[in-house]
């Protein structure tokens, strides 16, 4: 009898990965080379989310992709955040979203600036009627080898894009949550395992963890699910902008257990178990997607 069973060393891109031409800033997942793998062709949905609507902020390329793309296969409306320079990237995945029959929704917006993400869930509201699942994933990552490198400008930029967004976020949601609703945030095993090269990304990334288990005991008694997913090293367009130390991309993911670097893809489905029914009874939790290395808060 043969077994339906797939190694998942050998289920995605498993080699290193070649040198990167310089891109533009910020980086396009188009432009990447091999491309990541966020569902494009291979997320099948069932319906799970049928009627309801979604915001993903960052959800242009990498793992916002594959949660938008997931959450439309899924039934739900989904509206996509994007950073300006972006469009190409968010115009891709508006076209997936809207080849499902579901409503979809292109949103610039620049979260170094106070009250963009306040206007974003406002017309995501006017829009689509509702806002039922709030996936807070958009993030600012760039790697520096010294502090002398690290300036303080980008420091706040980082805290501002990563962690004061969203606060921002989740005092807006909270005048249109409704029980039954959920937020996902996005962290990072770097909130458990800090690199030196990654320190204020690191950071944000402990203060996001915290902040989800504190918003998750806020909105309990409103019965609005809060959790978070935590991926280890994940081919996205965020490793290319900076987001690595000189030299290290054709390394990127190989020391993980599994041996190579995550696909967006492979954490589709966490948020789409996270933000639908089947997930009545989780809240605070923190899902590690690492390939192997443990999370611990």
């Amino acid at each position: 009898m043969t077994k339906n069973l797939t190694d998942p060393r050998d289920m995605f891109y498993n080699e290193k990965f070649p040198e990167q031409a310089d891109k533009s800033s910020p980086a396009l997942q188009k432009e990447m080379d091999p491309k990541p793998d966020c569902g494009e062709e291979s997320y099948k949905g069932s319906g799970r989310l049928e009627g309801l609507s979604a915001l993903v902020t960052g959800g242009d390329s990498g793992i916002g992709r594959a949660a938008a793309i997931a959450y439309a296969r899924e039934g739900a409306n989904v509206a996509i955040h994007y950073l300006q320079g972006e469009e190409e990237d968010a115009k891709e995945v508006l076209d997936l979203i809207e080849a499902e029959g579901v409503k979809g929704l292109m949103l610039p917006g620049d979260f170094r600036s106070e009250g963009v993400v306040t206007e974003i869930i406002k017309e995501v509201v006017a829009e689509f009627g509702s806002l039922d699942i709030l996936v807070l994933n958009a993030a600012q990552q760039f790697a520096r080898e010294s502090l002398s490198e690290l300036t303080m400008e980008q420091v706040n930029d980082t805290f501002k894009v990563n962690v004061i967004s969203m606060f921002e976020a989740a005092k807006e949601a909270e005048k249109h949550l409704k029980p039954g609703a959920s937020i996902i945030t996005t962290t990072s095993v770097q909130s458990f395992d800090p690199s030196d090269t990654l320190m204020d990304y690191a950071a944000t990334n402990s203060a996001v963890s915290s902040l989800t288990v504190s918003l998750s005991s806020y909105f309990a008694d409103k019965g609005v699910r809060v959790n978070g997913v935590a991926p280890g090293p994940i081919w996205t367009p965020l490793q290319l902008d900076h987001g690595q130390p000189e030299g290290a991309i054709p390394e990127f993911g190989q020391n993980s257990l599994l041996g190579r670097a995550g696909q967006p893809v492979e954490l589709a489905g966490v948020y789409v178990f996270l933000a639908s029914k089947d997930a009545s009874y989780v809240t605070g939790q923190i899902y590690g997607v690492t390939g192997g290395e443990n999370i611990d808060l």
